[in-house]
């Protein structure tokens, strides 16, 4: 679970609330006919947007964003060490063996063993890299125009009370209540999008960053793999994508790691 994600919704959600109830009366805060404008306008919207295959998988990776922590570069980068150091020993056959969670790490491993040449590995990982941030664009895409439509509609819905509100001018005392309910409209508004949907968006495209960084390390692995470098080379290779301070040193002799499968 990424519990900065959580932790972040939570501490701020809360926070929110508890100045509702230090202020006053929460109840005045609750108006359905507002979050009706705002949240079945900015679904309306959205869906008028994009596909609603599009849709169903952006809220499936906002679940993701909850309930799974990444994978440190520095751990693909031991991986394709290990790799390197199996394809020495054992010849590149024995990588369609390596048993692994990651589709790309395998489908690199596959061509390895099939005797791939490093023009047509490259090019192949390189497509599905691109389709994959493509993919993944179109998710975050949808949470950035829900961020735009949520307090567009928040307006819509203080329009909509200031015309009610105007049309009963000669009661004055309910000009203030009124009021009141009209401006709850824009509240959730950009409650919803400073809140909720630029966040997830936000984290969706570091996750982007993060997966994108980690398929180019498997990508750079293969191809010191297939150029036959000696793994104190390929480390080299790999450890320019993550920064200095956080590289493990590389002990070069026997046992110095330990080697598996991935």
């Amino acid at each position: 679970m990424d519990f900065a994600s959580l932790l972040g919704f939570l501490s701020g959600l809360a926070l929110i609330i508890s100045a509702i109830f230090l202020g006053g009366s929460a109840d005045i805060f609750v108006n359905v006919p507002g979050m009706m404008i705002v949240v079945g306008g900015t679904i309306a919207a959205t869906l008028l947007t994009v596909r609603f295959s599009d849709v169903i998988a952006a809220f499936r990776a906002a679940y993701i964003v909850f309930t799974r922590d990444d994978t440190n570069p520095q751990e693909m980068i031991d991986t394709m060490l290990n790799l390197s150091k199996i394809s020495h020993r054992n010849g590149l056959l024995a990588l369609a063996d390596v048993k692994t969670n990651s589709n790309f790490l395998r489908r690199a491993c596959n061509l390895i063993a099939d005797a791939s040449s490093q023009e047509m590995v490259q090019k192949t990982l390189q497509t599905e890299i691109d389709s994959l941030m493509s993919r993944h664009y179109v998710v975050q895409d949808v949470f950035r125009k829900m961020a735009t439509y949520a307090p567009a509609f928040g307006m819509l819905g203080t329009l909509i009370g200031l015309i009610q509100m105007l049309s009963k001018l000669e009661d004055p005392g309910s000009i203030g209540p009124s009021m009141a309910v009209a401006l709850l409209t824009t509240f959730y508004g950009s409650l919803l999008s400073s809140m909720l949907f630029l966040p997830i968006g936000g984290k969706l495209k570091a996750r982007t960053l993060m997966e994108v960084t980690n398929l180019e390390i498997i990508r750079e692995g293969t191809q010191g793999i297939l150029a036959n470098d000696h793994y104190a080379h390929v480390y080299e290779r790999l450890s320019s994508y993550i920064p200095e301070a956080q590289r493990k040193p590389l002990v070069v002799g026997r046992g110095s790691k330990q080697e598996s499968s991935a």
